[in-house]
């Protein structure tokens, strides 16, 4: 079985498991945090590069403010508990997204975080926190305006290459494969432009119980696939 090098996950269904379960959303969110740990385990004993998980987007401060609160305490108690994972399993860290809005010990944790990682050879892990696809976009773009009004890049240079350049993305590839749990059918404003030759696999599963069989479920679907020109193979 061929394995991605590059998977992404948009991690959901916590608060709709927890509620089935007769528990506080935020209970949904814990475990779905302790279960990004196992995949990226599972992960990378299976041969996938690079790993990125979508864990709170430019839309989720629109929940609850109790929610949103709970969730920024479990962001600071994750990077702690990442640090440990990152230097026993060698993984590399690096967070995406629109860090400006964070708390600034938020902050100093993930460039610790990245900092401690960046030099570490085994799984490529990229968190996307405070992300949304318009809002990376759209930060890209002010930076290259500025570069071309600075002289340092000129219109007709600009090319896909020069674009990715200035996404949150730079230097990690495209993903291969998009696993989203819990039912849902969209992309949510996640790796707009990243995405546009990916293979997209929706599962019912919500993330708190998904699996390693899961995650081989995704990848025998990924390999029934034609890369070449789309569609499934024909037997």
């Amino acid at each position: 079985m061929k394995v991605p090098q590059h998977v992404a996950i948009i991690l959901d269904g916590n608060g709709r498991w927890a509620k089935s379960k007769g528990m506080p959303r935020n209970y949904g969110h814990a475990q779905g945090s302790k279960n990004v740990e196992r995949i990226c385990e599972d992960a990378y004993k299976m041969g996938i590069k690079y790993l990125t998980v979508y864990a709170f987007s430019t839309e989720n401060w629109s929940r609850p403010e109790s929610e949103v609160s709970a969730l920024m305490t479990l962001l600071r108690n994750y990077m702690k508990t990442c640090l440990k994972t990152a230097e026993k399993n060698r993984m590399k860290v690096r967070v995406i997204g629109d860090k400006t809005r964070l708390d600034e010990d938020i902050r100093i944790r993930i460039a610790e975080l990245e900092e401690a990682s960046k030099n570490n050879d085994g799984l490529n892990f990229t968190i996307a926190i405070n992300y949304g696809s318009r809002d990376e976009i759209t930060r890209g773009m002010r930076r290259m305006a500025q570069d071309i009004k600075d002289g340092k890049l000129d219109p007709s240079d600009i090319t896909e290459s020069s674009i990715e350049g200035y996404l949150d993305t730079a230097g990690i590839p495209d993903p291969d494969l998009l696993i989203r749990t819990s039912g849902e059918l969209r992309l949510s404003n996640f790796l707009l432009w990243q995405l546009a030759y990916t293979e997209f696999y929706f599962t019912e599963t919500p993330w708190p119980d998904f699996t390693k069989e899961e995650l081989e479920k995704a990848i025998e679907k990924y390999n029934s696939r034609d890369r070449r020109y789309g569609g499934v193979k024909e037997e």
